[in-house]
């Protein structure tokens, strides 16, 4: 039987699923075989309200993707995001007495671990999906790439932590079960988008990922090929629609296309339209220049800003991001798609989960959550390992 792999996106305005298999050539891209989406119900900036509405939505699109792929499907990879959606950085040691002073797997893994612990106190109410080390030490000297080998009395390392409020954490997982579909995994959507949209070289010279959703605006920072910011903020391209309403006193619908330009010979002045588009994109590219400035990466990353998302489609965007972020802009395509493939990069979350079930599935060790961010494009083989310091 052909083996495939699963990606489910549950965002505010769709749900999204991608089914996608191993191209018979290994050195080809993956095909997606199926699709299919539906309009989320029960859902409020990533949160689900009515687990019974969120489950039906999902339902409703697994059916469809089902269908135009012609297979079952019994269990999937899914995608966390809303304003629920945090990071903490944690610090973690752990002494190589017991090793004989040599650094292995097994002195990473629990000085990680002593990271997590020592930030219990912020991690109440909330569940990690993601610890990714940021820096290595030994005896307090920094360690570039891996320490693996390196003789010392201590380890140190500083961690980021990817949270979610354990509610949401939870809901999510219920929703998609009642659909009837094992949940194999849980990945950040930001990272989940950066496996498909991002080069190795853009995360290695530093790059931001920004996601323009209905209701939320989702960033991702890399730099030296690391995962070193996650941040959402409660703005999507719904406001934009929502002012275009009230300043034109319109039907959200009419709202709605006006926004994308779908709207021809109608007599709402264009310069006003645009200028107040304008505005609301310049109103969160300054969210997004605020937070890269509390992290030092302000005007710091040479590979620019990528944009993706349903906000994504408006014609000004990339231009407005460059001007206010003053950095390189541009909107986010998928790498490695075959020539077929209708999707476009607002399917990025989704397809970006079935990269990460395949990388896993083809790595050499067993890897735990999202060990494949490092390479996607170029080696989607490549373990998260070595994308790590």
């Amino acid at each position: 039987m052909r083996k495939f792999y699963t990606g489910i996106d549950i965002g505010t305005y769709h749900v999204k699923v991608v089914i996608s298999a191993p191209a018979e050539n290994p050195d080809m891209p993956m095909q997606i075989i199926g699709t299919g989406t539906a309009s989320s119900k029960g859902m409020r900036h990533g949160y689900i309200l009515d687990k019974a509405e969120a489950t039906k939505s999902i339902r409703e699109a697994l059916q469809r993707a089902c269908t135009a792929a012609k297979v079952r499907v019994t269990s999937a990879r899914v995608a966390l995001g809303g304003m629920g959606l945090d990071e903490i950085k944690a610090t973690g040691e752990f002494p190589l007495t017991a090793s004989g002073g040599v650094v292995t797997e097994k002195e990473i893994d629990k000085a990680i671990a002593e990271s997590e612990k020592r930030t219990s106190g912020k991690l109440t109410n909330r569940t990690v999906i993601h610890a990714i080390p940021l820096e290595y030490r030994v005896d307090g000297v920094k360690v570039f790439g891996k320490p693996i080998g390196l003789q010392g009395t201590k380890l140190a390392v500083d961690t980021l932590l990817i949270t979610m409020f354990s509610q949401h954490y939870d809901d999510v997982i219920e929703a998609v079960e009642a659909a009837g579909v094992e949940v194999e995994g849980v990945m950040a959507s930001p990272l989940a988008a950066s496996l498909v949209t991002l080069t190795k070289a853009q995360k290695t010279a530093g790059v931001c990922l920004a996601n323009i959703g209905s209701e939320t605006l989702s960033v991702i920072v890399f730099d030296n090929d690391v995962p070193v910011s996650v941040k959402v903020f409660p703005v999507g391209s719904a406001d934009i629609t929502n002012t275009v309403a009230l300043s034109f006193q319109i039907p959200l619908s009419e709202a709605e296309s006006l926004k994308r330009g779908g709207v021809t010979g109608s007599e709402i002045p264009q310069k006003k339209l645009q200028t107040i588009i304008t505005n609301r994109l310049k109103d969160m590219f300054t969210l997004v220049n605020a937070h890269l400035r509390s992290i030092d990466r302000a005007r710091l990353l040479p590979a620019g800003i990528v944009i993706t998302g349903g906000g994504s489609g408006l014609t000004s965007a990339a231009d407005i991001a460059r001007a206010t972020l003053r950095l390189p802009s541009s909107i986010a395509q998928i790498g490695l798609m075959p020539r077929s493939a209708s999707i476009d990069a607002t399917w990025a979350v989704a397809y970006g989960l079935c990269r990460w079930a395949f990388a896993e599935d083809t790595s050499v060790r067993s890897s735990s959550l999202g060990e494949v961010f490092s390479g996607a494009i170029e080696s989607i083989k490549q373990s998260i390992r070595s994308l790590l310091p």
